[in-house]
């Protein structure tokens, strides 16, 4: 087995007033939360640098720890999230403009987690369309937007792209190659040719937000999934709230037990195994 830590800066989603520091300002690109309420000042250039070196200091705490590999979050409406959306990235600088423009502080900080952890150790990027403040938010409307927005992280040596998307099965763009396209993942690996892991609802019939508002989440066949990943759509399958339900979970996967799968129950977060 290998094991590798998720670098994870929850950016402005933490709560004002928590925290170690509890006075501190939430980092963020602009001050601004989603609703465009500007909430502290926007962060100079040498603040921005700050951030990407904290990311950059954890990854090499990572490597000298031996951990495996290191994955950044860049996805869901965090800190790296943040900087990718225009709503909430509205700076002037070398940090903002466009959507390339807005992915050179993930850019820079894939570089620096790089010079940290040497050529060897694999970095994994977490990504997303989506957000938790806007289901509906894109980022790449289009393959073209999507091939530029990746060629920053793939130039600044990411290794391998994990997308992330809240029903894994759905076309992500569907007007190109219709509702049983690619999926996010698939068009990461066609497009930049780096492995893929697509994730979202896997094994289940709710996506993650619904299951904790309270939607009744049973367990599905994964067929489909295997069958995708077999035929090279994407490299690995991610799983999350299926494997909090049951740790043995991928065991009983293949070893064809489905039978034996519970349904998912948020009482389970509560479960120490």
């Amino acid at each position: 087995a290998k094991i590798g830590p998720q670098l994870w800066h929850v950016g402005m989603m933490r709560q004002p007033g928590t925290g170690p520091e509890p006075d501190a300002a939430s980092d963020s690109p602009s001050g601004r939360t989603h609703t465009g309420s500007q909430v502290q000042p926007e962060p100079t250039e040498s603040e921005v640098a700050d951030m990407v070196m904290a990311y950059a200091n954890a990854a090499g705490d990572a490597a000298r720890l031996g951990f495996d590999c290191v994955e950044i979050h860049g996805a869901h409406g965090y800190l790296i999230d943040e900087f990718f959306w225009g709503v909430m990235n509205t700076r002037a600088d070398q940090y903002g403009g466009g959507l390339v423009e807005r992915a050179k502080f993930a850019g820079e900080v894939i570089a620096e987690c790089r010079a940290q952890v040497g050529e060897d150790m694999p970095i994994i990027l977490r990504w997303s369309q989506w957000k938790q403040q806007d289901f509906s938010a894109r980022l790449a409307e289009t393959p073209a937007e999507l091939e530029a927005f990746l060629k920053v992280f793939v130039d600044a040596g990411v290794d391998v792209l994990h997308a992330s998307q809240r029903r894994w099965w759905e076309a992500e763009y569907p007007e190109v190659d219709g509702e049983h396209g690619l999926n996010l993942a698939g068009w990461c690996k066609k497009l930049t040719g780096l492995p893929s892991i697509t994730v979202g609802s896997v094994g289940l019939s709710s996506d993650f937000i619904g299951s904790f508002q309270g939607e009744a989440s049973k367990t599905q066949p994964i067929g489909l999934a295997v069958e995708r990943l077999a035929r090279g759509e994407f490299d690995m399958i991610a799983v999350g709230r299926a494997l909090l339900q049951d740790p043995d979970w991928a065991q009983k996967i293949k070893e064809g037990r489905h039978d034996e799968l519970a349904d998912w129950d948020s009482a389970s977060l509560g479960t120490l195994y």
